[in-house]
């Protein structure tokens, strides 16, 4: 259980590193901003919390004191939540107001830490096990240390909770928004800890083993913060990585197009305009020619579709209607093909239109359907050679 509870603090404490470290690549043009600076000092206390986690899981003491890691941990931890709550401010409010409930936060951080020192050292903290820590104890001191350090944890998750829901509302930027929801998940998932650590604590002082189950509030606290760092973070590198996204979704269905491309460029060469490469350095270019070029195929072989043909059987029992339309236009190009290689034109032939009734207009749409079409025509394939 140990070793699950250490993972968890490892995990955080890489995630906060590799936010920082993120971050740190940006100081030069960003270092004179209020808003940067006070986001690397908290992604600073946010590594020294979970460090410090990993550290106390070790046991033993820490620069000579018993169990000081275990309060370096909850004390970063609550200047870490303070911290959290101004950048949010910073983000959502304007600057004489960010000013005012700023100095708030402050005093109520350094009052709450304050509080949590003395009653470390009044309950003998150096000198306890550092189980009555960690799962908590009976001792009524370490309790209400305990219980002190969840409340100040679990009121900035509620605070965050409930302004980032307006404030994404309220927001401009796309990428702003973005992060703003995303604070409000790692905000639930982060009161989730806390309510599970209450559970443990409480469980632990009436002399009741939950077993496993103590595992949750590790788990919660993990995925919460690799949440929370990415939150941080996702202004600076959200657009990019929506970029990469689509890129792998116009090269997948770049792919998927293939077989059914290959099948009318052999029937008709002159589709092409240019020679056929590998290369997807200009994707978005090939994807549109790549489309046109099935189009252009497609209305190549009007003369040679047969209109009673029929394949949406190849779609399967319970099919939706679409996919029994691609697998019924899949096997009229098949059977297209067939009958132009064989110079055999039928009397029922679709000799004018276009696809069946799908806009064309909408590109998007478009590369939906044909990818669809393509899919259905491969899985024809694929039934013919085992056949």
């Amino acid at each position: 259980m140990n070793t699950i509870k250490t993972l968890c603090f490892v995990i955080a404490a890489l995630s906060s590193y590799a936010a920082l470290a993120y971050r740190l690549c940006q100081v030069r043009r960003s270092r004179r901003e209020n808003a940067y600076r006070t986001l690397v000092i908290t992604l600073l206390l946010q590594c020294l919390t979970f460090t410090m986690g990993a550290i106390a899981m070790g046991g033993g003491s820490f620069l000579g004191v018993g169990n000081l890691a275990i309060l370096v941990m909850h004390v970063s931890a609550v200047a870490f939540c303070v911290s959290a709550q101004i950048i949010l401010l910073r983000w959502a409010t304007t600057a004489e107001e960010a000013v005012r409930r700023t100095r708030y936060w402050l005093v109520t951080g350094i009052a709450l830490n304050a509080l949590l020192t003395a009653l470390f050292f009044i309950a003998d903290g150096p000198g306890r096990p550092a189980s009555d820590f960690s799962t908590g104890s009976g001792q009524p001191l370490v309790l209400i240390y305990l219980l002190v350090f969840i409340v100040s944890q679990a009121l900035p998750c509620v605070t965050i909770f409930r302004q980032c829901g307006p404030y994404a509302r309220m927001a401009s930027k796309a990428s702003l928004r973005q992060a703003l929801r995303m604070l409000s998940v790692a905000a639930v998932i982060l009161f989730l800890y806390c309510l599970a650590r209450t559970v443990n604590i409480l469980t632990a002082a009436c002399g009741i083993d939950i077993g496993v189950w103590q595992l949750a509030a590790s788990v919660f606290s993990a995925v919460g913060i690799v949440v929370l760092s990415l939150s941080l973070t996702i202004s600076s590198w959200g657009a990019s990585a929506a970029k990469l996204l689509r890129w792998a979704r116009s090269y997948r269905s770049y792919r998927a197009l293939y077989p059914l491309w290959r099948d009318l460029y052999e029937s008709s060469p002159d589709i092409v305009l240019e020679p056929p490469g590998a290369s997807v350095s200009d994707l978005d270019y090939r994807l549109h020619r790549r489309v046109i070029e099935i189009r252009d195929g497609w209305r190549g072989l009007r003369p040679y579709i047969d209109r009673s043909a029929h394949g949406a059987d190849g779609a399967g029992p319970g099919a939706s209607d679409e996919s029994r339309q691609a697998f019924a236009e899949a096997a009229q190009i098949k059977q297209a093909l067939r009958a132009k290689r064989a110079g055999t034109i039928p009397d029922d032939n679709k000799d004018a239109g276009d696809f069946e009734d799908h806009d064309t207009d909408n590109f998007t749409a478009e590369v939906a359907w044909l990818t669809r079409v393509a899919s259905a025509y491969r899985g024809l394939e694929r039934h013919e050679n085992v056949g």
